[in-house]
């Protein structure tokens, strides 16, 4: 992962960001002639690495790689941790440089725009100056959808992938409830709790959350049904019963071993606030400055992004002479489908990449 100072930046807010570092990785090799760069947008707890390395794997390789959908020997693929975000990226556990501490609650609120505009700036350092395609999914697709409108002539392709244009508010309801479990718990301290470890408990019980909203109740009666957590549990009213409940508190704590709480909070609001149409007389004009060939996948079962809505921007683009190509794939991973089934994604999206 490498870092470049993109400088200050004029969020929707009205507020200015100071010297903002932005975390990013790159793979394969950037042939300007062949117009051959890829910006990847990550969802709401990823990071830079959407193709992996010695180190880490990455968590989108079964799409993007050497000999994948997405042929990293010819293409060269950007993708950074978003603005805001805890993993490398300016965000509320960064240094503010007016005052030498955290920024913590005191961070400024950003939104899905926001972050485009930071990512537009990391492409032009990197010397690109166009894109032959923007892909992403869930908030990453949010992205997409940011870059299509604000940025048209940039690029070639746009493929926002299990996505909205603007949030439903039954996923405002589920966020809401994940912000509050974090800012109730003690330990968040009013989100000035830099050096500590912060709000573990509250962060955790909003991952278990989002993972039930994330699956769908077929996978989860699939894999568990109501198989116990260990045959002599007394079944004590606070004790682990059922391994459902096993699998959601694992991965509970394993979020908050590599996130940050307050990161957290301000990307689900970035992602409650998304709405393209915003200060651009609504969503149908909004979509009608969209200028590249727009590629939608949808996932039949997305408790959080309903096909629906997607289906709609795609007749609202084509309305205005925008080229959409609409897929729907079906999943019982629901949501997290983007993540998982790369061999349906990858039939799709392979012939865009010829």
């Amino acid at each position: 992962m490498e870092k470049v100072i993109i400088g200050d930046l004029e969020l929707e807010s009205g507020e200015v960001l100071r010297e903002i570092e932005i975390a990013y990785a790159t793979y394969g090799t950037y042939d300007e002639e062949k117009n051959n760069a890829i910006f990847v947008c990550h969802a709401l707890t990823g990071d830079a690495y959407a193709v992996g390395d010695e180190q880490k794997a990455g968590w989108w390789e079964g799409l993007i790689g050497p000999g994948m959908p997405i042929d990293t020997s010819e293409y060269f693929i950007i993708c950074s941790n978003v603005l805001g975000g805890c993993y490398g990226s300016t965000g509320p556990a960064s240094i503010n440089p007016a005052t030498g501490e955290p920024y913590g609650a005191s961070f400024p609120v950003v939104t899905v725009r926001d972050m485009v505009r930071a990512q537009r700036r990391l492409v032009e350092a990197l010397g690109v100056k166009r894109l032959y395609a923007v892909i992403g999914g869930s908030m990453g697709g949010m992205q997409v959808y940011e870059w299509a409108v604000e940025y048209p002539d940039i690029m070639q392709l746009a493929m926002p992938l299990a996505t909205c244009s603007r949030l439903s508010a039954i996923s405002i309801a589920y966020n809401d409830i994940g912000r509050q479990a974090i800012t109730s718990d003690p330990d968040w301290q009013g989100g000035h709790y830099y050096p500590g470890p912060g709000p573990k408990k509250g962060l955790s019980v909003a991952r278990m959350l989002g993972m039930v909203t994330y699956r769908t109740a077929e996978l989860f009666e699939e894999r568990f049904g109501r198989s116990l957590y260990a045959e002599n549990n007394s079944g004590h009213l606070f004790e682990t019963t059922f391994q459902i409940e096993s699998y959601l508190r694992y991965q509970g704590e394993k979020l908050v071993e590599r996130f940050d709480a307050n990161s957290y909070l301000y990307l689900l609001k970035a992602m409650d606030t998304h709405d393209i149409g915003r200060g651009r007389g609504g969503i149908e004009q909004a979509l009608s400055r969209v200028r590249a060939k727009v590629v939608c996948i949808g996932i039949t079962n997305d408790l959080l992004y309903p096909l629906e809505h997607q289906e709609e921007m795609a007749q609202l683009m084509r309305s205005h002479g925008v080229e959409v190509d609409y897929y729907q794939i079906d999943s019982k991973y629901g949501h997290d489908g983007f993540l998982v089934e790369f061999q349906k994604m990858g039939k799709i999206i392979a012939p865009y990449f010829k």
